[in-house]
């Protein structure tokens, strides 16, 4: 039996342990989370170490990116090296193969009409990788990287410049806080609609990206936009209900009412490799995507659907 750990910086009142089969291996999958605190996280692991398969680093990344540029975020580095025996991983390969994936699936095979939707994208360089993928979609996108994680209601509108903002600003960003980037803990519960963000929830037909980011300054009135996210509980599916939300996607796989983060996931493909992270290419992902079938969650929640009848 495999075991894959997140210690996540987020409340622990999302805390969640499943038990699933995959590919003839049974897997308990575990989400413990810290409220905020950082000595904790790596006391947990440091416990934990060695006893078993895989570790995600919940609630935090490692790494942002932007095209081929990589961003270490400061808070991230002794968490990643408390695991001295077990693999730790955040996420981010995922981000880059999983995430991709599900918005060409979403294109492609669910005939999802991007072209004609405007999408607003919470940060770019949290999920280049689907952000490239939305881009080639031909929809209109929206990216919230100076809204979400710096409170600056300016959004950028291309690729390029989100790669110009990021060059300028990321070496310094990365070594603030993390708690000023990003909710944590408690603060995850803390969800007021800000009337700064409101016109690009309104603009937008579809909001991507992180949960987090997505509920923080999520205006009551969501009726008939559609969501693209993870890491969602029962409950966060029935606050979308209650706000008007269409449709409900995940970009991992539901198991036993929860959707893990993409953290949980890429642990998930590390103990089933049985290989380091930094040992794994994306062609070796890939093909264990492949062989694990993972589809996107995709839920209607208030008609009209985001996703055609004849295309579910």
């Amino acid at each position: 039996m495999k075991h894959v750990v997140s210690v996540s910086l987020g409340s622990s009142k999302r805390n969640k342990r499943t038990e699933s089969e995959f590919l003839g291996e049974e897997v308990v999958v575990e989400r413990i989370g810290t409220d905020g605190s950082i000595p904790r996280a790596i006391e947990i692991i440091r416990d934990l170490d060695g006893k078993v398969d895989a570790f995600g680093m919940g609630g935090i990344d490692l790494w942002i990116s932007c095209g081929s540029s990589k961003y270490m975020l400061r808070d991230a580095l002794p968490i990643a090296r408390a695991a001295q025996k077990t693999p730790i991983v955040d996420g981010s390969r995922l981000k880059g193969t999983l995430e991709r994936r599900v918005i060409q699936y979403l294109n492609d095979t669910a005939k999802v009409p991007f072209k004609d939707l405007t999408v607003l994208l919470t940060s770019g360089a949290d999920r280049f990788g689907m952000a490239e993928a939305l881009r080639d979609t031909g929809c209109q996108l929206i990216l919230g990287d100076l809204m979400f994680a710096l409170g600056l209601p300016i959004p950028l509108r291309s690729l390029d410049a989100l790669d110009k903002v990021a060059r300028a600003i990321a070496p310094f960003v990365v070594r603030l806080p993390f708690s000023m980037l990003y909710p944590t803990g408690s603060k995850q519960e803390q969800r007021k609609a800000n009337p700064k963000y409101a016109r690009f929830y309104r603009e937008a037909d579809v909001i991507a990206g992180d949960f987090h980011y997505v509920v923080k300054n999520m205006p009551d009135d969501m009726t008939g936009k559609s969501i693209i996210t993870n890491t969602v509980t029962e409950d966060d599916v029935e606050g979308f209900r209650a706000r008007g939300v269409s449709t409900l996607i995940t970009t991992t796989p539901e198991m036993e009412g929860r959707s893990f983060g993409t953290n949980v996931m890429e642990g998930l493909i590390v103990s089933l490799l049985g290989k380091r992270p930094e040992e794994m290419t994306d062609d070796e992902i890939n093909a264990m995507l492949d062989r694990l079938d993972f589809k996107p969650r995709i839920e209607v929640l208030n008609p009209p659907s985001l996703v055609p009848s004849h295309a579910t």
